[in-house]
C-alpha cells in the first residue's frame, strides 16, 4: 500500500451553484467541443494543488490551512462568465470565472501558499486566478467557435454565495473520472 496520496486544497460550492454550472456545461454541448467535462459534483474552487504527498504530511497541511484561515472572515463570491486557459486561441481548460470579494480570495490563497511554503511545499509560480474548471480540452478547438461561446456566456452570473470553509481533499484518478474525498475542513474565522 502506497504511503502517498494525491491532494489539493479547495473551497466546496453550494448545490445551487453546482446546478447552475452544470446547466452551462449542458448549453456548451451543442458547440461540439472535444472536451473532457468535469462532473458537476466534482467542480470546486482550487486554492492549491499539492499533487502527491506523504500521508503523514496531512496534519502539517491541515495546520497550515488552519493558520491561514484564522485571519479571514467568510468570503462572498459568485460564478461569472466563461473563459479558457492559457488563451482562446490555444485552450487547454475551459472555466467559469468568479466575481465578488476576489481580493479577499486572493489574499487567502496567498496566505495559504506562504504557510505551506514555510512547511516545505513549493510556492505557486503563476499568479492565482480563481476559477471553476468546466472541462479539459482533448483536441484542437476552433477559436472562433470558442469565442462565440465566451460571448454567449459573458452575461452569466450565479447568485452570490458565502464561502466559510477551506478543505483538504484526496484525489483518486479512476477510469470513470476523479473521485474526491474530503480529508479535513477548516472554517474561515477573522481574528
Amino acid at each position: 500500500m502506497s504511503d502517498t496520496i494525491r491532494t489539493f486544497i479547495a473551497i466546496e460550492l453550494p448545490e445551487q451553484i453546482i446546478d447552475s454550472i452544470g446547466r452551462i456545461q449542458e448549453r456548451l454541448q451543442p458547440y461540439g467541443f472535444k472536451v473532457r467535462w468535469v462532473r458537476p459534483q466534482n467542480i470546486h474552487l482550487t486554492l492549491k494543488f499539492l499533487g502527491n504527498i506523504q500521508k503523514m504530511q496531512t496534519e502539517k497541511i491541515h495546520q497550515a490551512i488552519f493558520e491561514s484561515a484564522r485571519g479571514f472572515a467568510p468570503i462572498s463570491i459568485a460564478a461569472k462568465g466563461i473563459g479558457a486557459f492559457p488563451s482562446i486561441k490555444r485552450p487547454r481548460v475551459i472555466w467559469v470565472g468568479l466575481a465578488g470579494q476576489i481580493n479577499q480570495l486572493q489574499k487567502l490563497q496567498k496566505a495559504l501558499d506562504e504557510k505551506l511554503a514555510a512547511n516545505g511545499f513549493p510556492k505557486e509560480k503563476r499568479k492565482f486566478k480563481g476559477h471553476l474548471t468546466l472541462g479539459r480540452v482533448k483536441n484542437k478547438i476552433d477559436p472562433k467557435k470558442l469565442l462565440e461561446a465566451v460571448k454567449e456566456f459573458a452575461g452569466f452570473e450565479s447568485e452570490p454565495f458565502v464561502t466559510d470553509t477551506v478543505a483538504l481533499f484526496k484525489s483518486e484518478l479512476k477510469p470513470t473520472g476523479a473521485v474526491y474525498t474530503k480529508l479535513n475542513e477548516t472554517s474561515l474565522m477573522a481574528s
